[in-house]
């Protein structure tokens, strides 16, 4: 079976808006090392509902939402009948009707309802009697309203029934908490360590975050008699931020941990992080995760928005496909099962290609855009329109798709300052209401002579900062140019991802054998072979040989610590080979205990 449909890419395509956020140096009383000030694109905590024959995505700092036909095509709603600057908006359906809250914890969180959410109807239905973080509403089968809200390192998530005035019945339930002793991928840090400080504002930043894990985003999910308590962990700026479950048989437990958690986590890649989403079906009855991917270089809350094929198994296991999970996938027009795209359609052919620039800002070598890392950039030295950058692939291979990645390149040089905002007191934070939109032209040529012109932004004037450009048929192509033609704010040219697919002309690499031994209660290590001609390893791991429904994708290495197990657990491994050819599925290993 082949899955039909148009493609698309993570992190999604959508008008992220921009921020300005003013840094006041001071933060629990800890002096940060002075004021500064940064202007960034930023949209998280996606919550995805389907309403009137749309799907809706809100996220965090958005001054609206988004609205779509089919999850590929996403059009902007501004709205001023929303608190623009609550974090972490959450919207179901209640009573045939969108009810829409947000975070807020100065002052009670406000509940507002919607029937025509495109003719902008929103309208405040209950000033709320309690502030809370990170809201999940719920409507249960026989009509009965649950809320649930969480979002610290200390304090458990909690959940309470409401009324039809959504007033809490009772006093609430503290449903679950951290438990780190135990759950591995609720540990703190980049690859689950604490980076060591290297500068005194990163020592005192440290020392104000601490090393607890933050539980937070809540979202509930019935299926047949089961209640799936979805929450992240351990933070929105490691690239380790993910998402667990919990299951009872009522919707405020008791709830009894998944060893299959966490189900959503993207460790590794391009662009990391799958924490803090929601679970929605699309009109085929198909299930998808949507959740928060993490850039965190401007500020930790600089995020994009990702989704997932996810579903459920025959023993009522939750899951996600997130292998290639930053390569292209289709998104199917009918039923499908997500695990038929374990390998992709379109391979990665850029990968530490050659590199050209018309120019280049101190730090930011034209090389960066191909080393798969979303966190560094290449920048035009000065203002970026008509500014380019090319790519030369290793030979002439078969192009079927371009993604092109824009970066934010020291912006609060150039953005005007906004005049209305919310301040938190560490931080004061302004959404603009309007930008210039980022259009680009991509051309390709077979010689570096000819080119052809694959693309043209400005032909529609749409604001493109992570577009998918798939081209009516392959073509063979071995250089592929990108030219800036419009930016927001008059910025620099910034790319973070030049990146092409399609096929090269060899074979896959040859499988490689692993060898995995438990370290502790929660760490295994994992060793394998280098494969001949293979780019990298895609590692999968879980409770059982047929449910490896986790993944981690690694470049340019044959080894990797995994902290992030369950205790008492049970673990398999496969590591996977792949090249610009395609993917070579490795045999699972179950873990030995070491020495």
């Amino acid at each position: 079976m082949t899955v039909t449909g148009r493609a698309i890419c993570n992190p999604l395509d959508i008008e992220y808006r921009y921020q300005e956020v003013r840094f006041s140096g001071v933060v629990g009383g800890i002096d940060l090392g002075g004021a500064r000030r940064s202007v960034h694109r930023e949209a998280a905590d996606p919550s995805i509902v389907r309403y009137g024959g749309r799907y809706l995505l809100f996220a965090s700092m958005s001054r609206g939402f988004w609205y779509s036909e089919n999850l590929i095509d996403w059009t902007y709603r501004p709205t001023d009948r929303l608190p623009p600057f609550d974090y972490a908006p959450d919207v179901r359906e209640i009573d045939g009707a969108l009810v829409i809250s947000a975070s807020r914890k100065n002052g009670n969180s406000p509940f507002f309802r919607s029937r025509d959410p495109l003719g902008d109807d929103f309208t405040q239905v209950s000033p709320g009697t309690f502030p809370f973080w990170d809201p999940s509403i719920f409507q249960d089968d026989d009509g009965r309203i649950y809320l649930y809200w969480g979002c610290d390192n200390v304090q458990p998530l909690y959940g309470v029934e409401l009324d039809r005035d959504l007033t809490p019945i009772g006093e609430p339930t503290a449903l679950v908490a951290s438990d780190v002793s135990r759950r591995g991928w609720e540990q703190t840090g980049e690859d689950y360590v604490i980076p060591e400080p290297t500068t005194e504002r990163e020592r005192l930043t440290a020392q104000f975050m601490g090393t607890s894990p933050y539980l937070e985003g809540a979202w509930m999910t019935r299926v047949g008699a089961r209640y799936y308590l979805q929450y992240a962990a351990p933070g929105t700026q490691w690239n380790t931020y993910a998402d667990g479950y919990f299951t009872a048989e009522s919707p405020l437990g008791p709830f009894t941990y998944s060893p299959h958690s966490p189900f959503s986590s993207k460790p590794g890649g391009f662009i990391t992080g799958a924490g803090h989403g929601s679970t929605f079906q699309d009109e085929w009855g198909n299930w998808w995760h949507a959740a928060t991917m993490r850039i965190s270089t401007n500020d930790i809350f600089e995020r994009r928005v990702g989704i997932f094929p996810a579903g459920f198994d025959d023993d009522g296991v939750l899951f996600c496909n997130q292998s290639f999970a930053d390569y292209p996938f289709r998104v199917p027009d009918g039923p499908f099962d997500p695990w038929l795209q374990r390998q992709p359609e379109w391979m990665l052919l850029s990968y530490r290609a050659h590199t050209l620039a018309s120019s280049a800002a101190a730090g930011h070598e034209p090389g960066l855009s191909v080393n798969e890392d979303v966190r560094n950039w290449w920048a035009s030295d000065g203002p970026g329109v008509g500014e380019w950058l090319s790519v030369e692939l290793e030979g002439e291979r078969m192009v079927s798709a371009i993604q092109v990645n824009l970066a934010d390149h020291a912006l609060a040089e150039l953005a005007p300052r906004l005049d209305e905002g919310a301040d938190s007191g560490h931080t004061w934070r302004g959404i603009y209401p309007t930008h210039d939109a980022a259009e680009v032209q991509i051309e390709g040529s077979r010689d570096g002579a000819d080119w052809t012109v694959l693309f043209d932004g400005s032909d529609t004037g749409e604001d493109r900062p992570h577009a998918l450009i798939v081209l009516d048929e392959p073509r063979p192509l071995r250089f592929i140019r990108v030219t800036a033609r419009a930016l927001p704010f008059g910025g620099a040219f910034a790319v973070s991802g030049l990146r092409v697919f399609g096929r090269g002309a060899g074979s896959a690499p040859p499988p490689v054998a692993a060898d995995a031994v438990r370290l502790d209660a929660l760490t295994a290590r994992l060793t394998w072979n280098a494969a001949a001609g293979a780019h990298g390893y895609n590692i999968r791991y879980g409770v059982s040989p047929d449910k490896l429904y986790r993944s981690w994708l690694v470049y340019d290495r044959t080894h990797l610590d995994v902290p992030s197990l369950n205790a008492d657990q049970a673990t398999w491994f496969a590591v996977d080979s792949f090249n610009e050819n395609g993917v070579t599925l490795g045999q699972p290993t179950s873990i030995a205990d070491g020495p």
